[in-house]
């Protein structure tokens, strides 16, 4: 017989944790932006990739994130406040996947 409550109750955890994750993930993302440190990724060159971007686009993305950090209403203490909280959220993150990542493995359980 399958244990349906069980599996219920696995759903309903996995679907938290992945929530969590997430959330975490993505406010850490926005606290970073607030703090004036907005994540430019450098263009790279792949084959099959759906869009490439080129070093002028990438300037004119980081230009136009310098003069957006520039007009912020933020103080320095409220920045330095969000870049605290992002690396707080990221570190939530990570901590929720090596969490899963420990109960998964049953070799780290000895």
């Amino acid at each position: 017989m399958i244990d349906w409550l069980a599996f219920l109750i696995v759903l309903v955890a996995a679907l938290i944790g992945a929530a969590v994750v997430v959330s975490a993930y993505a406010l850490g993302i926005r606290l970073l932006t607030l703090s004036g440190r907005t994540p430019i990724v450098t263009p790279a060159e792949f084959t099959d990739a759906i869009t490439v971007v080129s070093p002028a686009e990438a300037r004119a993305a980081a230009k136009r994130a310098a003069k957006a950090a520039k007009r912020s209403p933020l103080t320095e203490g409220q920045k330095r406040a969000a870049l605290v909280g992002a690396w707080a959220c990221f570190a939530v993150s990570g901590l929720a996947v090596l969490v899963g990542i420990y109960l998964i493995v049953p070799a780290l359980h000895r």
